[in-house]
């Protein structure tokens, strides 16, 4: 199907949502216990009423991803391209106080929330983040795709917008690949361009900020995608639970997301239900997903119910962040 890079980046927004708020109900449960309520997730669900993070939460709702990922949008279209790391940092303490008076348990993440603590004693913003290897640059950084093409200055603007909570090998290279993956899909490269692409991305992120020991979500990623082609559905999943992981750690669900939008790569909403039945992190890791294959494949790549009612559920007005952030897209030389 043709599309247009309005279209796509669109939906890279849209499949970040749907994702996030098909993985909200199972985020933080085991497989097992995923399997137990809901054999698999195959549409948008109610939270139960013992969540452990998102109690009671009404089938079609978002969590932390998409709301920081918007935050992060808003930053970008203000600072015409960049972000400031202190008003980043404003932005997400705002946000976490007005999920705390609503009464939520979606807070700031560990990597996050260490962070901001050492800015306000009085760390300054390149050490700050000096210990961040959560995948919480990479869950919000889908409007960096969208407002730069692929290429140096993208990878500058990862690292500029997660140095204040993310300055590792490990936090850059994981928002990188996603950044160039959803950046890729949005100049009109398949899923397994993309994927290329943000292997790519994610060996020069890995040497930049601060270093920490860690796997290397490219050699990880290299490695396990020749290791899983053949797997049926279960073994896949299996494979992905087990021995990749789906922690919070960048390495393990960074790379969740990259191998489910190759393994998947045709079939998004098998993709994105994939993730939010594995087990662990998955509304970060569907969001992730979802962000890289609706900006290769477009909106028609979702359901149309399923996307209005995420839309509808969680107020999202998505059109006019996407219109903005294009412009950015259009108006600065990004290429190398």
């Amino acid at each position: 199907m043709s599309t247009t890079s309005h279209d796509r980046a669109h939906g890279a927004l849209l499949g970040l949502a749907l994702g996030d708020a098909l993985g909200m109900p199972t985020q933080s449960l085991s497989r097992t216990s995923i399997r137990e309520r809901y054999n698999r997730i195959n549409g948008l669900v109610d939270a139960a009423p013992d969540q452990p993070i998102a109690p009671s939460m009404p089938a079609g709702s978002i969590t932390d991803d998409t709301e920081q990922a918007i935050i992060l949008a808003h930053l970008l279209i203000e600072g015409g391209g960049h972000v400031d790391p202190l008003a980043l940092a404003n932005a997400l303490l705002d946000w976490e106080r007005s999920m705390i008076r609503r009464g939520s348990l979606d807070l700031l993440g560990p990597s996050t929330r260490l962070a901001l603590r050492n800015l306000q004693d009085g760390i300054p913003p390149d050490e700050t983040g000096s210990t961040g290897t959560t995948n919480g640059a990479a869950m919000r950084i889908a409007p960096v795709g969208i407002a730069y093409r692929p290429g140096a200055a993208l990878e500058d603007a990862v690292v500029e917008s997660g140095r204040v909570t993310h300055n590792t090998g490990l936090g850059i290279a994981g928002a990188s690949a996603v950044a160039t993956a959803v950046s890729s899909g949005i100049e009109g490269l398949s899923p397994h361009e993309a994927v290329d692409r943000a292997i790519s991305a994610a060996r020069r992120g890995a040497a930049r900020g601060h270093w920490v020991a860690g796997a290397s979500i490219a050699e990880r990623t290299a490695a396990f995608r020749d290791s899983i082609r053949s797997l049926a559905d279960d073994a896949f999943d299996a494979f992905l639970y087990d021995v990749v992981g789906s922690s919070v750690q960048s390495q393990e669900s960074v790379v969740c997301a990259l191998l489910i939008a190759d393994h998947d790569a045709s079939d998004p909403w098998r993709a994105l239900t994939r993730a939010a039945s594995l087990g662990g992190d998955t509304d970060t890791i569907a969001a992730m997903t979802g962000a890289i294959l609706g900006a290769c494949h477009g909106t028609a790549a979702f359901p149309a119910n399923a996307t209005q009612k995420v839309e509808s559920i969680s107020g999202l007005s998505l059109h006019p962040i996407t219109d903005q952030l294009l412009t950015l897209r259009d108006e600065v030389d990004h290429l190398d």
